[in-house]
């Protein structure tokens, strides 16, 4: 396969997975330029790295040292480090050749359909995580529960208590937690 199908291919899978995957979900211009850009960037790096006479200890060190700082630089959800890290992977698949010619467009249609589906907004429709402060000091974990329910009118499935203050008497915690059937957003 030439450089420049690979490229292309690259292209297509960066463009696929930012414009019609991650930005119609998520809706922030500021991560489709984080995506595009370290794509790019890697692309570039990965393709001078695989035609010069440098060991791929130092490309590896060097990736890792870019992508600690720009994760370190904003605190991102869980969901926007897995598409950071795809166009990461797109990026090293489209730089690099490898042999069969077929196995770097099929990983990246494999990352592409891979956040397509397991990121789908209807896969997990009804779940929901939130971190909340409530009003009350709860010392008690089943009243804790019990009151969440009520508030949040859903099922909850986990909460974890991060901190209960008596003098203030507010009652910190995690909560995941499933919403019946007719609250789902479509």
């Amino acid at each position: 396969m030439s450089d420049l199908t690979l490229l292309g291919a690259d292209a297509v899978a960066v463009l696929i997975l930012t414009f019609l995957v991650y930005f119609p979900r998520y809706r922030r211009p500021d991560m489709v330029l984080a995506i595009m850009s370290i794509n790019v960037g890697v692309v570039a790096v990965a393709t001078v790295l695989s035609r010069a006479e440098i060991t791929a200890g130092l490309g590896l060190g060097l990736f890792g040292v870019l992508s600690i700082i720009r994760l370190r630089s904003q605190e991102l959800d869980q969901e926007e480090v897995a598409y950071y890290f795809s166009a990461l992977g797109l990026g090293l698949l489209g730089g690099i050749r490898v042999s069969p010619d077929w196995i770097a467009p099929t990983l990246m249609a494999a990352i592409v359909a891979t956040l397509f589906i397991v990121d789908h907004p209807r896969l997990f429709a009804g779940v929901r995580h939130q971190n909340m402060t409530l009003d009350s000091a709860f010392t008690d974990e089943v009243a804790l529960q019990a009151h969440l329910e009520e508030l949040l009118g859903a099922d909850i499935k986990r909460l974890k208590v991060k901190k209960v203050d008596l003098v203030l008497d507010t009652t910190s915690v995690d909560v995941r937690f499933r919403l019946p059937e007719g609250r789902r957003a479509t």
